[in-house]
């Protein structure tokens, strides 16, 4: 018997891995990088939507410490936070509103109107109380056209008309065509439509003493007219206008401007538009009136 024969047999599996596994960790440290990036994301959304101008200049100022050449929020020390009280005339226009209730000349600062509560003294010795004492009125007028305070003449055929919006300049009451339902007709004759408006509108501009604005506009015309009427019509519209709010009580002397711009400034991108042909009609502000 050959010596060994009892000896036992050893048998080695190699185990093949296969081509289809999980590759490593590396895509979990890129799927936590994406996570960690879409987080900063929306937390950044969330700090946009939740916290002031102020607040947002501040957080800005603690990422940014240092001071560069041409640096808008200077961060400083003092009651002025870096800025001056002549910053609103030396700084560039960065929107972030008006530190006096008249702003300069340039109008650099186009803010919110009448913001901040706080009472400060203007260039003119006035006070922001009167300025937002202002807005107010100017407000109440635009509730009184849009309904919204219940004391409107208006019916709702006629309402359809007219939309009112404040701006800086002022209240901007905006009377426009419907389709087949025109203001004027073809010969640029006031139809009753505007005759009721202008008939509340006086009613409501008989509430404040501010200076009036009157601005004509019309849609495009085509382009093979020879002789382009756009800015005759609209002149002559701005100025039945200006008639039609003299007769219903307006004093000649409210009457701040009267223009006419043509199709040169349309409310929606299609020029030809009926929506284009309106009257606006702009209750002035006087602490920015030259």
């Amino acid at each position: 018997m050959a010596v060994g024969t009892n000896a036992p047999v050893i048998i080695k599996r190699k185990k093949v891995v296969g081509g289809d596994g999980h590759h490593g960790g590396a895509w979990k440290v890129a799927y936590a990088d994406f996570v960690t990036a879409m987080m900063a994301f929306f937390l950044l959304m969330w700090l946009l939507n939740a916290t002031t101008e102020k607040q947002r200049k501040g957080i800005a100022d603690y990422f940014n410490p240092t001071i560069p050449v041409n640096r808008v929020s200077g961060g400083g020390e003092g009651a002025f936070g870096g800025d001056s009280i002549f910053s609103e005339d030396t700084l560039v226009q960065q929107g972030t509103g008006a530190t006096r209730p008249s702003p300069s000349p340039d109008r650099q600062a186009k803010g919110e109107i009448g913001s901040g509560p706080q009472v400060q003294k203007d260039d003119e010795g006035g006070s922001s109380a009167n300025a937002e004492a202002e807005i107010q009125a100017l407000q109440q007028v635009a509730e009184m056209l849009n309904g919204k305070s219940g004391e409107t003449l208006l019916s709702e055929q006629i309402m359809r008309h007219i939309v009112t919006r404040l701006t800086d300049e002022g209240l901007v009451i905006e009377l426009f065509d419907i389709e087949g339902v025109p203001l004027f007709d073809d010969r640029d004759r006031p139809t009753e439509i505007l005759d009721e408006l202008m008939e509340v509108i006086g009613a409501a501009f008989s509430i404040v003493r501010n200076k009036v604005s009157v601005a004509g506009h019309v849609s495009a015309r085509p382009v093979v007219l020879v002789d382009n009427p756009v800015w005759d019509i609209s002149t002559l519209h701005a100025q039945i206008a200006r008639k039609m709010l003299e007769d219903i009580g307006v004093a000649p002397a409210r009457i701040e401007r009267v223009t006419g711009y043509a199709d040169r400034k349309p409310a929606i991108s299609r020029p030809m538009a009926v929506r284009n042909n309106r009257l606006e009609l702009t209750l002035l502000r006087s602490d920015l009136r030259n």
